[in-house]
């Protein structure tokens, strides 16, 4: 296998398809999906180098998504081929654009993950992503955890985004356990303000966001829909509003969201362990909400490539 070229950002995680409800009397759309996969595909577009480290299956819709991640440079060494079928998510609209998401898993590529197809992942990565359903759905969640605490060992610069499906951690105490166990893996945090309403109930969003900085992140970002985001680090509270858009629907806005965020720090030489902890997170929110806003302008998970930044998403 070749080396990653240098400072490639590695995704570890899912990539499946869903199935998105467009109306009583249309059918279902499939799109590929999966929260690591489209940050795979939203860094790429940006020009980001970005490897993708998934267990794609062989099926035909395996091979859809590997055909769509290398249109976007997606580089896919990294990645398993898989015997076991494609996860589907079902995705339901609601009137604003909203979704909601019901998940088939049981059986399926994406969580069968071992500690030698992650040995894949070479140990001078310099920064490295992860999260989602791969991130606790068990066999694999275990294997990802080891790997990533080592590569962080390594210097690697780590991000995690929890994303979490209420549908498949139905347990609360449990959920909450699962994602703070990965929190310390982390240099940067992604969540949002749907997931801490989830896990933590009731607890302001900045005392959840701090306690986690206690576990041993530089930086906890929030995101909260139409009123913006907000970074937490040890010195600082950052609030940024959001890009005004008309909302086509919501399916990968917080993963283009991640991908921007990762993007703006790469661009100014921050995607390190130091570089996070004294970030200007007013600068890469902004940038961070851009990217997000207009994938929320049209349908599905399409982040933007880099050219369409300057031309920005149709206000709201």
């Amino acid at each position: 296998m070749e080396p990653l070229r240098p400072g490639t950002i590695v995704v570890i995680g899912e990539a499946l398809i869903d199935l998105v409800e467009t109306g009583d009397d249309e059918p279902r759309l499939a799109r590929p999906g999966g929260s690591p996969y489209n940050v795979a595909l939203g860094l790429a577009r940006l020009q980001r180098s970005t490897s993708f480290a998934g267990r794609i299956s062989r099926d035909p819709l395996g091979a859809v998504l590997r055909r769509h991640a290398e249109r976007s440079a997606v580089d896919l060494t990294l990645s398993v081929d898989a015997a076991e079928p494609t996860t589907v998510a079902l995705v339901e609209l609601d009137g604003t654009g909203g979704a909601q998401y019901r998940f088939g898993v049981d059986g399926t590529a994406d969580f069968g993950w071992t500690d030698a197809e992650l040995g894949r992942i070479p140990d001078e990565t310099a920064a490295v992503h992860f999260g989602s359903l791969a991130s606790w759905l068990p066999p694999g969640d275990a294997a990802i955890a080891r790997r990533v605490a080592e590569l962080r060992a390594g210097g690697a610069a780590v991000s995690y985004d929890p994303n979490v499906r209420p549908h498949l951690q139905p347990d609360r105490a449990k959920a909450r356990a699962q994602v703070e166990a990965a929190v310390p893996l982390a240099h940067l945090v992604k969540t949002s303000a749907e997931d801490l309403d989830w896990l933590r109930p009731g607890e302001p969003i900045e005392e959840v966001a701090r306690s986690w900085l206690q576990l041993g992140p530089s930086a906890v970002v929030v995101t909260r829909g139409d009123d913006g985001s907000t970074a937490f680090t040890a010195a600082a509270t950052v609030d940024r509003p959001p890009v005004p858009v008309d909302v086509v629907d919501t399916v990968g806005a917080g993963d283009a969201f991640m991908s921007g965020l990762l993007d703006a720090l790469g661009r100014r030489g921050l995607l390190t362990p130091a570089g996070i902890a004294g970030a200007p997170f007013a600068e890469c929110l902004d940038d961070a909400a851009l990217v997000a806003a207009i994938t929320c302008s049209r349908a599905g998970a399409n982040p933007p490539r880099r050219a369409e930044l300057g031309r920005g998403p149709t206000p709201g």
